[in-house]
């Protein structure tokens, strides 16, 4: 018997996506999650053969939510689903240790396909965009592994920072003091080998996707 999560907070896309792979495959345990530190929980407390993820869910701010699942669970199968079908995203998600890229608009054939290939060890993405997928360059890899050693506080205030928001602005939308703002900064600027706000923008900026489609 084979266990997926799925993790996405959109409770119709849930439904969407149990019910083709309910179809297709019948022999699966399906468990779900509308956020990041729901996932992470589930994952912790149960045994999870492959988890598919939104990138946009509540917690997953961009990449770090892939790049946070993939810090703490690296032998992890995951597969990330999206309404945005572009070709450097898909590139980074793959550089980052994603075994797929499944599209919000994918049949449901092409998802049981996705998960079938994943499970086997294969790497799956569609194969209308797959010849079009470049690989990413060794920089961005050694960046990815900077940010994921962030903690998803410390993530927020990054994000906060590249939005240009002052240390008491990012207190108050964080609901903590400056001072603790102040010790998240100076830990990000450690962990990501920099000195200064300038240069954690151009970071956090690479990172950035596209908003989801509505």
């Amino acid at each position: 018997m084979i266990t997926l999560l799925i993790a996405d907070d959109h409770p119709l896309y849930r439904d969407a996506l149990r019910g083709a792979l309910s179809l297709s495959l019948p022999a699966l345990t399906l468990k779900e999650a509308g956020d990041l530190n729901t996932t992470v929980d589930i994952l912790n407390n149960e045994d999870i053969d492959l988890l598919l993820l939104d990138l946009h869910m509540p917690g997953s701010n961009d990449l770090f939510g892939l790049l946070h699942i993939r810090k703490l669970f690296p032998e992890l199968p995951v597969a990330v689903v999206s309404g945005t079908e572009d070709t450097t995203l898909i590139s980074k998600v793959i550089s980052v240790g994603a075994l797929g890229f499944i599209p919000k608009t994918a049949s449901a054939q092409d998802i049981a396909n996705a998960v079938e290939a994943i499970l086997d060890g294969d790497v799956w993405l569609p194969e209308n965009l797959s010849e079009d997928v470049d690989e990413v360059n060794e920089e961005f890899s050694e960046l990815a592994d900077k940010v994921a050693s962030l903690t998803p506080s410390q993530y927020k205030v990054l994000c906060y920072m590249r939005d240009g928001l002052l240390n008491k602005q990012i207190g108050f939308n964080l609901d903590i003091a400056e001072a603790t703002v102040k010790a998240h900064v100076t830990a990000i600027f450690k962990k990501l080998g920099i000195n200064n706000r300038t240069q954690a923008v151009l970071i956090a900026s690479q990172l950035e996707l596209e908003p989801p489609i509505q």
